[in-house]
């Protein structure tokens, strides 16, 4: 394919497959097993459906959809090894936890008779986007024999990468919630593409970053490569680096006490945690 898309609705573009017209009709996530969340503004019916394209010179993939990291679970079994778990335990992966400072993408918790015993803190960052993908997507879509507006096709409204913005704005959050982890003796994964950690060592000062990881910093950088194929692309974990306050932006300021109680916390998880949450070992 000639257009900057990689991916679209899991796929991957070139992928010597049919259906691409009931893939676009049904709008389908199978990372999150439902619709696709990504939609257009002024049309919000309609799910762009654009995980990975092609950026830069070198047009190398990058991951634009936090949900993409989500393929097979896998992100949780890599947080394992932080969370104090005993046999028995049930594991649940509880989504949009509201904590000091913000909220949190995912808690991966490790509960009993419903009841939390641990908890390690997770979220997820992917490169956001300048512009519009609408024109690349119809552009791809045509090329797979798809009718498209050719308005849209012939669009020549350009989509980039916001690195330096991605970059500010996941280092004011992490800083904003990691006294939190480091007040409660807990862990804070931030799960990123290898492009996206490599860029952030590259523009700012990580002297502080323990590479290997060290389990007991309270924050620690799980990236992943993304490896190709016609069949299915997968991300595979790359490096496991880590920090603790000190390490982040110490310079931008805390909104919020991050002293809470860790009775609030848990609180906040035992009412969210259901079957839907437990992590299974069949895992998509």
């Amino acid at each position: 394919m000639s257009t900057r898309i990689v991916e679209l609705f899991g796929i991957p573009a070139d992928a010597k497959r049919p259906g691409w017209e009931d893939l676009v009709r049904s709008q389908s996530c199978p990372f999150l097993d439902r619709k696709c969340v990504k939609v257009r503004k002024s049309v919000p019916d309609v799910s762009i459906g654009t995980c990975i394209v092609a950026h830069g010179q070198e047009r190398l993939a990058t991951v634009i959809c936090p949900k993409r990291l989500q393929e097979r679970q896998q992100i949780f079994f890599d947080c394992f090894h932080l969370l104090g778990h005993e046999p028995g335990n049930e594991v649940h992966a509880v989504p949009e936890v509201e904590i000091p400072g913000g909220s949190l993408d995912f808690v991966l918790v490790s509960a009993r008779d419903g009841k939390v015993r641990d908890f390690v803190g997770i979220e997820l960052q992917t490169l956001d986007t300048t512009g519009t993908l609408w024109p690349e997507r119809q552009r791809f879509l045509h090329e797979a024999g798809i009718t498209t507006d050719r308005e849209d096709r012939e669009s020549r409204k350009p989509f980039g990468m916001n690195w330096k913005m991605t970059a500010k704005t996941i280092l004011v959050q992490l800083h904003h919630k990691i006294r939190t982890f480091e007040h409660l003796q807990k862990r804070l994964v931030l799960v990123v593409q290898d492009r996206l950690l490599e860029y952030m060592r590259r523009e700012f000062s990580f002297g502080r970053l323990n590479d290997p990881a060290f389990v007991g910093d309270p924050m620690h950088i799980h990236a992943y490569r993304l490896l190709q194929s016609r069949e299915a692309n997968k991300l595979a974990l790359r490096s496991r680096t880590s920090t603790d306050v000190a390490g982040v932006a110490a310079a931008l300021g805390l909104q919020a006490d991050p002293k809470v109680g860790l009775d609030v916390i848990v609180a906040a998880l035992e009412a969210k945690m259901s079957d839907s949450t437990r992590v299974s070992v069949l895992s998509r």
